[in-house]
């Protein structure tokens, strides 16, 4: 049996107004990666109020939020349910969707007025929210969100494949501003959930050969398995293995997933003539680029931050051909009984994980 939980009500510091469509709300059970059960279950960009429903059972989600926890994120200020990425289970029949029905959010928050939002480029405004960073996230039992912006997951499509969406889309647009074309030979560095992805939507795209490099062993006997050529950089050296199988050339896409100082200065020695570098990762601090070699092999640059909404539907319709795939990226299942130990996983190297999957059923 399941207890019912009152919500409290919490306070919360102002925030900046960001004006979205809140129009109809559909109420959502959810699962994802929090460590208090009985705590607050309203997860909602309107006015701060007192909910008192019981929280039914819940299904599996996930997301990183290492920032976030660390303290080190910009924008995320406590008190603050965290929580971007998660899967949910329609609680009530509304307009667009019915109870049961299994879906993900769409998590943006855009102004609607700046030039980026005017022009149709939502995902880049101004002064770019998410749900679990800028105002109440998904870790909680359960979320109360427009109805607009959710997504249904197709039939049949696995828990565990479903709960990558969100990070998946960030991939679809990647791909879609690199330039990337089939038959090019990649280079992704960084096997985490991020690089992973990356990697399972350019085989999925046709690339000749994925490189993936990787000092975390665990995850490059992953990355094998997936078909792509591992390589650990303290045991080899990425820019020669690139470019002994390329003849010298270099790779013709190189995405840095990473986040780190060495790839940013290696990618254009890596990266071949009129090659393409795609900077997926999100550097927390700037790091120094060979921009000569840029100049000298007319290399296109390319930086992505997230995902239209179009691109975000696309990515839970992908989910049917690479349900496998995703799988295997989510590489450790918790109870959220056992969730406060999350992020001592990620920081274990020996723990090898990708994606960790917290599963609210098991409270």
């Amino acid at each position: 049996s399941r207890s019912a939980t009152v919500c409290r009500t919490l306070t919360y510091p102002p925030r900046p107004a960001r004006p979205a469509p809140y129009r109809r709300s559909a109420r959502v059970r959810n699962g994802t990666r929090g460590t208090d059960p009985e705590g607050p279950v309203r997860t909602d960009p309107r006015p701060h109020g007192h909910y008192d429903r019981p929280p039914p059972e819940n299904r599996p989600g996930r997301g990183s939020d290492i920032g976030i926890y660390l303290g080190t994120h910009p924008r995320a200020k406590a008190p603050l349910i965290l929580g971007h990425e998660f899967l949910g289970i329609v609680a009530e029949d509304g307009k667009k969707f019915k109870k049961g029905d299994r879906v993900v959010p769409y998590p943006l928050l855009s102004c609607g007025h700046c030039l980026a939002c005017r022009s149709g480029n939502e995902h880049v405004c101004n002064t770019l929210g998410l749900i679990g960073i800028d105002t109440d996230g998904g870790m909680c039992q359960t979320v109360y969100t427009d109805e607009d912006v959710l997504f249904k997951v197709p039939d049949g499509v696995s828990d565990k494949a479903a709960a990558v969406i969100e990070p998946l889309a960030v991939l679809v647009h990647a791909i879609h501003m690199s330039g990337f074309e089939a038959l090019d030979t990649a280079v992704v560095v960084g096997a985490g959930p991020i690089g992973m992805l990356c990697g399972i939507m350019l085989k999925h795209a046709g690339a000749s050969k994925i490189f993936i490099s990787d000092v975390v062993e665990k995850r490059l006997e992953i990355a094998e398995e997936l078909g792509f050529i591992p390589v650990n950089p303290e045991k080899e050296n990425l820019e020669k293995v690139v470019k002994d199988a390329t003849n010298g050339e270099g790779c013709d896409a190189f995405f840095e997933c990473s986040g780190a100082a060495v790839p940013a200065m290696q990618m254009t020695d890596i990266t071949r003539v009129r090659g393409k570098i795609c900077i997926v990762s999100v550097h927390k601090k700037p790091h120094e680029v060979n921009l000569r070699e840029v100049n000298f092999k007319e290399q296109t640059v390319v930086g992505t931050r997230v995902y239209t909404k179009e691109e975000f539907g696309r990515a839970a319709e992908l989910t049917k051909e690479l349900e496998t795939e995703l799988e295997k990226i989510v590489t450790h299942v918790v109870p959220l009984k056992e969730s406060d130990k999350v992020f001592d996983m990620i920081a274990d190297p020996e723990c090898g994980t990708i994606k960790i999957v917290v599963d609210c059923e098991n409270v």
